[in-house]
């Protein structure tokens, strides 16, 4: 006996699918905007964090710092150049800065200016997702709400006529809102605590890096004359 194939008609799940927005009001259709732009941050994020390497383990930033510990210190920020991973651009910059003839403050300072830039860039879009965690519930509660006096209106107007059936309809088309809002919001609250993890991992990891360069660092003036004659 040959199992029974199972189709699926996409005019009829377009057709539920538009029941049941309609169903939900204007709150339904914003929380469903929401949604789609949730979906694309959470997308992009994932890219995003793929180019700057989140998930590369550094090994290109390790094998630099293993040339420069070794005092191979042009060989080392060659190895790095053109590379587009937060580790390895924040690794180069710091021996750069120790590489130059700028004092031990002031190439910290410089390497801290731009660590702050690359986490800047790390960070970019968790505000969207924090704003899509907080408010879906938000606007499902307020279509919830202005669904449930639509359905107190009606049984008002109904009177004694009133039908209980009709009002436990429209109470639970109301809540359909709110249900929708948690249903947006757990996602972006569960990406946006990940994402956070992996920015989190990343300034230890580019902290750790760059206190090793400076540690590595032989500030005496010979031997920055000497480096910079390289």
């Amino acid at each position: 006996m040959e199992p029974e194939s199972i189709t699926v008609d996409p005019a009829t799940g377009l057709s539920r699918l538009t029941d049941f927005l309609q169903m939900g009001g204007p709150a339904i259709w914003a929380i469903a905007l929401l949604s789609v732009l949730t979906v694309a941050l959470i997308l992009w994020k994932l890219y995003r964090f793929a180019c700057f390497g989140a998930w590369s383990g550094g090994r290109h930033s390790q094998a630099a710092l293993m040339k420069w510990k070794a005092g191979q210190h042009a060989a080392a920020i060659g190895l790095l150049d053109g590379r587009r991973s937060l580790r390895a651009r924040l690794t180069r910059a710091a021996m750069m800065a120790a590489h130059s003839n700028l004092s031990d403050t002031e190439a910290r300072e410089e390497t801290g200016r731009v660590a702050h830039g690359l986490l800047a860039k790390a960070r970019g879009g968790l505000r969207g997702l924090e704003l899509a965690a907080t408010i879906g519930p938000l606007i499902g509660l307020l279509g919830t709400v202005t669904g449930m006096i639509s359905a107190f209106q009606a049984l008002q107007e109904a009177g004694a006529r009133a039908d209980p059936s009709t009002l436990a309809g429209g109470i639970w088309e109301a809540l359909l809102t709110t249900a929708a809002g948690m249903a947006v919001a757990i996602p972006a609250q569960v990406a946006l605590t990940w994402f956070e993890s992996i920015t989190d991992r990343l300034r230890e990891d580019m902290e750790d890096t760059a206190t090793q360069v400076f540690v590595s660092r032989e500030a005496t003036p010979e031997t920055i004359r000497a480096l910079a004659a390289e």
